[in-house]
């Protein structure tokens, strides 16, 4: 099965980009290649601005709390595990410590240094960062791939609660809903919101069914259209029956 998320607000939107930026940026920084470095250093300088266009920690901080709250009313619970209920109590306090511990605006520290702004302001130009316009950063990129690494996990550390509040509420997200089984006739699904409230949708189709879904939604309505993968010609509907999983998640 293939899975498909679709953010129902600009919060969980905002979470889901970060969350990808952090996958990419271990990827890159855990590579010997100075190329693979540098797209490293890039999602790095990303996850610097879209943490920084919202009030992202104390949003983090105030859902933890919450959920925190949730699991701590199912103490005593005999259907419940107290060990497992334990371990996720203490991973959200450990979040939210982390989260508090961060001082000032998030990333500050990487603004303050004018060597990584100034890659990040040549990188907003297409082939801004040839050697003759960073001969300071191509050396950086010629040095030991170690020594590389070590700096770059210099310059990310400070933003791991960020990493370790959003993975938690992403986690909580995506176990909350239960998925149905559904069929689109002719490729096309709708059905309204009536009565159901949600943050994200969770579609799931099997890989033996080459389609994407073009999702649209509101309060109102949700419509579901699977089109062919086209690659060259304008994508198109495929004309026939789609079995798929549909998850409401919300918080």
């Amino acid at each position: 099965m293939i899975s498909y998320e679709y953010p129902l607000n600009e919060r969980i939107r905002t979470l889901l980009r970060l969350e990808d930026l952090f996958r990419k940026h271990a990827h890159f920084c855990s590579s010997d290649a100075p190329l693979d470095n540098h797209a490293g250093l890039l999602s790095l300088f990303e996850i610097l601005e879209v943490a920084g266009r919202a009030d992202l920690k104390v949003d983090l901080v105030q859902e933890l709390e919450r959920q925190r709250q949730i699991l701590i009313s199912f103490r005593n619970n005999p259907e419940i595990s107290e060990e497992a209920l334990s371990g996720a109590l203490y991973e959200i306090e450990q979040a939210s410590s982390g989260l508090l511990a961060m001082a000032g605006k998030i990333g500050q520290y990487l603004r303050e240094n004018e060597w990584l702004m100034g890659i990040r302001s040549r990188a907003a130009i297409p082939g801004g960062v040839c050697q003759f316009d960073l001969p300071s950063y191509h050396f950086w990129l010629s040095r030991e791939a170690d020594a590389r690494r070590r700096d770059l996990d210099t310059w990310a550390r400070p933003m791991a609660p960020i990493r370790s509040g959003l993975e938690i509420v992403l986690r909580l997200l995506r176990s909350s809903g239960r998925p149905e089984e559904l069929r689109a006739k002719a490729g096309t699904f709708q059905m309204t919101m009536a009565g159901r409230t949600a943050q994200m949708l969770r579609i799931r189709i099997p890989r033996s069914e080459p389609v994407i879904p073009e999702i649209s939604a509101n309060k109102y309505a949700l419509n579901i259209r699977f089109m062919l993968p086209e690659t060259v010609v304008r994508p198109r509907v495929a004309e026939r029956d789609i079995p798929f999983e549909l998850t409401f998640c919300s918080l």
